[in-house]
């Protein structure tokens, strides 16, 4: 799974690698872009952690010339007076105007490193708001962003994560040369498949998958949630016919006021509204009332 994310990214797509101490991601990272760039596609990174020779080393030299560097490592919090990009600017409008500066063909990917940076210095919320804008702008193929997820709490990892379609959480093997991708993505049908593969990263950054981890065995699919049928495995039928069905929609209930029944009450009959009373020899009429005499 992980060489099939690599090789081929689908339009809106935002893939996160999640590494931590134990386990950098960078080179996995640097393999994603290598990968796009060999693919004929325009990179533009947004570098907070690293600088622009360190992020170039070791990607093919002869697409280099389709990768743009917006330097955020110099100055990420902008205490010069001209900081070529800051933190503060990670806006879809900057965004937008930074890409739109070069000469570019349809597929760009944006490459952020690193998510953890942008988080830091910006709630959880508005990232996550921003970074769903920049996928539906339509001026992006794709998203890609290294997160080490030991720097922030799980909620605000999970509430990232839940936006991207593939998260590739890496940690250490068994062994110094192998690493352990665990790759959850999800399609556009909403469903999702996990799978555990032992891969390693050469110095031309070329990815090859060892073997698949034990706890995988096959890509693991969630399974759907189906809602239960409440009348299924009864003793008796709750369904109608439609024979029934026809009996009881021409039923008509006494609470119910039809057209007849509203049509009776507003006609006027005669002697309606009159009350008649005739006294009764056992009504108890009280001999002390002052109002006796009242008697009309």
């Amino acid at each position: 799974m992980l060489l099939d994310i690599m090789q081929v990214t689908e339009g809106g797509g935002f893939v996160i690698i999640q590494d931590s101490v134990d386990c950098c991601g960078r080179q996995l990272l640097k393999s994603f872009m290598n990968a796009a760039l060999k693919r004929e596609e325009i990179i533009h990174v947004l570098g907070f952690e690293v600088c622009e020779d360190e992020l170039r080393a070791g990607l093919d030299s002869r697409c280099i010339q389709r990768l743009y560097f917006h330097d955020g490592f110099t100055d990420p919090l902008g205490w010069t007076e001209c900081p070529a990009l800051t933190v503060h600017q990670f806006t879809p409008q900057q965004i937008s105007a930074r890409i739109g500066h070069s000469e570019q063909p349809k597929s760009v990917m944006l490459v952020i490193d690193s998510l953890s940076w942008v988080l830091r210095h910006h709630p959880a919320t508005v990232v996550c708001q921003r970074l769903q804008e920049l996928r539906r702008g339509g001026a992006l193929k794709s998203i890609l962003a290294l997160l080490h997820s030991d720097m922030h709490q799980q909620g605000i990892v999970g509430s990232v994560c839940h936006l991207a379609t593939a998260v590739i959480s890496v940690s250490p093997g068994t062994s110094v040369k192998h690493a352990v991708a665990k790759t959850t993505r999800r399609t556009k049908s909403g469903r999702v498949t996990r799978e555990e593969e032992y891969f390693t990263v050469s110095e031309d950054l070329t990815v090859t998958i060892e073997a698949q981890s034990m706890h995988s065995g096959k890509a693991q699919a969630e399974p759907e949630e189906f809602e239960a049928d409440p009348a299924a495995n009864l003793t008796f039928n709750l369904r109608l016919s439609e024979v029934e069905r026809e009996a009881k929609e021409k039923l008509s209930l006494p609470f119910v006021f039809s057209q007849e029944k509203k049509s009776a009450l507003l006609h006027h009959r005669p002697g309606a509204g009159r009350i008649l009373y005739e006294p009764d020899a056992n009504d108890d009429f009280d001999q002390e009332d002052p109002d006796d005499d009242l008697n009309v």
